[in-house]
């Protein structure tokens, strides 16, 4: 599906995920006219992509009188001393979408206005690689043709899903947040026990890699339940039903799974105040 914009989107913060939603963009039939980034310092290959397209780079905020919608996209750490200059954006009545991590709604309405069209998401890191995973959560000042715009503008670098209770939010944290890392961790686990189990580190590596990256687009290209796939390669009494069996024991990975995606809910929680 092509974007389309009428006024322009301001992309505030040009970093590895701001880069990587531009050149989304960009893939989708975006206008380069239609974007202003702004950001001190982008990284060299996100610069490159700015200069090589022509994007307008650190426009003066008094001269963006059509801003559509603006793109938050810094960290959250920033947002006090950042915030105040874009203010004068929200004279044109933008949708403000925000992928920072932990700061709130509430917040932003503080910032801006009371009336602001707010939309906060939550990607992951797999978006710089187009396969991110987005939950979004408009406030009631977001119109249903901004909130439809926001989750076409994340779809550029993945999937979105979209929530209506802010509070979900810590949750998906927990879940696709954070969870490249478990899997990560997966891949790290698995190929250590490969070398323990005699393995050359080099092959191990590239097995425990390979089959995480292929069960998730196994997953990704079927429309069976994980259950399903799960049991499809387990035969009774064989070697994976070996190895589930200690997985799911207790203190086993399902319980340390749930165990760690509820302490990562209940610290997004803290972070969110």
């Amino acid at each position: 599906m092509s974007i389309d914009i009428e006024g322009r989107l301001v992309l505030l913060g040009a970093g590895k995920m701001g880069g990587a939603m531009m050149q989304g963009w960009l893939d989708r039939g975006l206008a380069a006219d239609r974007i202003v980034a702004l950001d001190p310092s982008p990284p060299p290959e996100v610069d490159a992509v700015i200069t090589g397209n022509g994007i307008a780079k650190n426009t003066p905020i008094a001269e963006i009188d059509d801003a559509a919608v603006v793109v938050i996209a810094i960290k959250p750490q920033m947002m006090a001393d950042v915030l105040p200059g874009i203010a004068p954006l929200a004279a044109s009545a933008p949708v403000f979408l925000s992928i920072a991590a932990g700061t709130t709604i509430a917040a932003f309405e503080a910032h801006f206005d009371a009336d602001a069209a707010i939309v906060r998401a939550m990607p992951n890191t797999p978006a710089s690689v187009g396969c991110g995973m987005t939950v979004i959560c408009p406030n009631a000042n977001a119109s249903a043709e901004q909130t439809a715009l926001c989750m076409s503008l994340l779809e550029a670098v993945g999937k979105v899903a979209r929530v209506d209770e802010e509070a979900l939010l810590d949750a998906v944290t927990a879940v696709s947040g954070s969870g490249p890392a478990y899997a990560f961790l997966l891949a790290e686990a698995m190929a250590d026990a490969g070398v323990e189990a005699g393995l050359d580190h080099g092959l191990a590596t590239l097995l425990a890699r390979t089959t995480v990256y292929g069960a998730g687009e196994l997953m990704r290209q079927s429309d069976l339940p994980t259950a399903t796939l799960r049991e499809n390669v387990t035969s009774p009494g064989g070697t994976t039903a070996a190895a589930l069996e200690v997985l799911r024991a207790d203190g086993g990975l399902v319980d340390a799974v749930r165990g760690a995606v509820a302490a990562a809910t209940r610290r997004s929680k803290e972070l969110a105040g």
